[in-house]
């Protein structure tokens, strides 16, 4: 199962070129870029760890991609993905997000139906990466 969040996620994986085109976009637009990564992506974990600081001031691409090379490194097995944050408006606010690096095997979710009072259902998304490895192995090969 391909885990479909953020921009281009319907797409192929995008390659380095057009990663630092995308970058490139958004430093024209004077958004900050900051690197995350996760080994659970489920759809309501939306704080995954960060790789370093937000990069403010970055005139070229070549050092979010410098930075995202490192992240790749060390989490070979993780989902990886690009943010870039607007603060014009005086506020962050996330412009564009988009998975830049995915495990090798991606196990995907299940349903889990669980019946409630009054024999109400009630269904959630469980990751089976989850329950496979301990948080940190979770796609280790």
């Amino acid at each position: 199962m391909r885990i479909t969040q953020g921009a281009f996620s319907f797409l192929p994986d995008l390659t380095d070129t057009q990663i630092a085109a995308q970058i490139d976009y958004c430093l024209r637009n004077q958004w900050a870029v900051a690197i995350e990564f996760t080994d659970d992506p489920h759809p309501r974990n939306t704080y995954w760890s960060m790789w370093g600081h937000p990069m403010f001031d970055l005139q070229d691409a070549a050092g979010v991609i410098s930075e995202l090379n490192a992240c790749r490194q060390s989490y070979p097995q993780h989902y990886i993905r690009v943010n870039a944050f607007d603060a014009t408006a005086g506020w962050e606010s996330v412009r564009l997000s988009f998975i830049v690096n995915r495990p090798s095997d991606e196990p995907g979710f299940r349903v889990v139906r669980r019946e409630g009072i009054g024999r109400t259902l009630h269904y959630t998304l469980e990751s089976y990466a989850v329950g496979r490895r301990p948080e940190g192995e979770r796609y280790a090969t």
